[in-house]
């Protein structure tokens, strides 16, 4: 259980002993990147939603591409059609969705001050919770990045497509679609107001549709829990809190091109909370869209101009992040049950049947 602790361990001694390197930081981050896709991608029976999505792909097998063109969430099922048209056996999904979760995350670290900081910092929670385990919202997550980066750009319509594509592998990024009137312009309070009215009529419709009333059918009421919720979202408030007590005025003046879209991203984390009372799995979905938007702040803190404790405020992150690692891998039965042992596929595939 300590071999994942271990290795966020070593990523976060790379990534310090490299602080006053940035040139060889940038030089190793596509090697880490490619690193950390094949550990995901090519893991063998590893995870909790293995046996799901195995199941998912056997029952694409006996299926049509009409019949995937026509489900709620018809990219990914078309993902899955294209593995099985392809001939190749079911782990090779798993390389899929990867792919499509690393490319969005390399998308949006590439426009970061330290992209290697940004990637060790996406770790602990997103990386081994979704394109290792949950890998549908993965794919849903990469798509989203990409859309990220076209917000930074206000490229409305891109975004909007980016949005609406990563809503066909996984119908909970439809939610994003409120950021549009936040695309275009300038951040200010008035103009926030305004898309908040704006999306009023938006929220309305999204709730009455087929994807909230299969959330509500599924985990509201029903007994379904997602038991780390409380600990993910939780860290979504500290860091919503830390940015706007520490960090927002010092991200305007240092940079201006991304303070729009981590002020929203932020104002979104300190919402989370109303999520939980309601249902823990659909406050857990959202918050794994917002972890790539945390970890930009936390890997831009060494690049604030803050006065006192900045290599303090810098390194924190990092404690927590593997603190919290730490109790889930020692102490989750959940997490014995899923990960481990680690094992790989990667020098030949075992027969899955």
């Amino acid at each position: 259980m300590l071999f994942y602790f271990g290795i966020f361990v070593a990523l976060c001694l790379l990534r310090f002993a490299l602080q006053g390197n940035p040139s060889l930081r940038r030089k190793l981050y596509p090697w880490l990147l490619l690193a950390l896709f094949i550990f995901v991608a090519f893991r063998f029976e590893v995870g909790c939603d293995w046996s799901g999505y195995f199941f998912q792909f056997q029952a694409q097998t006996y299926s049509s591409f009409d019949d995937a063109l026509n489900d709620r969430e018809p990219l990914w099922w078309m993902i899955i059609e294209g593995v099985v048209q392809l001939g190749l056996s079911y782990p090779w999904l798993n390389v899929a969705a990867a792919a499509i979760f690393f490319f969005g995350v390399h998308v949006l670290a590439r426009r970061q001050p330290d992209p290697l900081g940004f990637l060790v910092l996406l770790y602990p929670v997103l990386i081994l919770n979704m394109p290792m385990s949950g890998i549908r919202q993965a794919a849903a997550v990469g798509v989203l990045c990409v859309a990220f980066a076209a917000f930074l750009d206000k490229r409305l319509l891109r975004f909007l497509l980016l949005v609406l594509l990563a809503s066909t592998l996984h119908n909970s990024a439809i939610i994003f679609l409120l950021l549009a009137p936040l695309v275009q312009g300038e951040y200010s309070k008035g103009r926030l107001a305004l898309a908040v009215l704006l999306a009023i009529p938006g929220g309305l419709a999204l709730l009455s549709g087929d994807a909230a009333q299969m959330a509500t059918e599924r985990y509201i009421g029903t007994g379904v829990e997602a038991f780390g919720a409380a600990y993910r979202v939780g860290m979504l408030l500290l860091s919503g809190v830390a940015y706007f007590w520490l960090l927002r005025s010092k991200w305007l003046v240092s940079s201006p091109e991304d303070y729009k879209l981590v002020t929203i991203g932020a104002l979104v984390m300190l919402s989370m909370a109303v999520f939980l009372p309601v249902s823990t799995v659909i406050g857990d979905r959202l918050a794994y869209y917002l972890v790539p938007i945390q970890a930009m702040i936390f890997a831009r803190i060494p690049y604030l101009p803050i006065r006192k404790g900045r290599g303090l405020y810098a390194a924190a992150p990092y404690l927590v992040l593997g603190l919290m690692l730490l109790i889930w891998s020692m102490m989750s039965r959940h997490f014995e049950i899923c990960y481990v042992p680690y094992d790989s596929w990667l020098f030949g595939l075992p027969q899955t049947g």
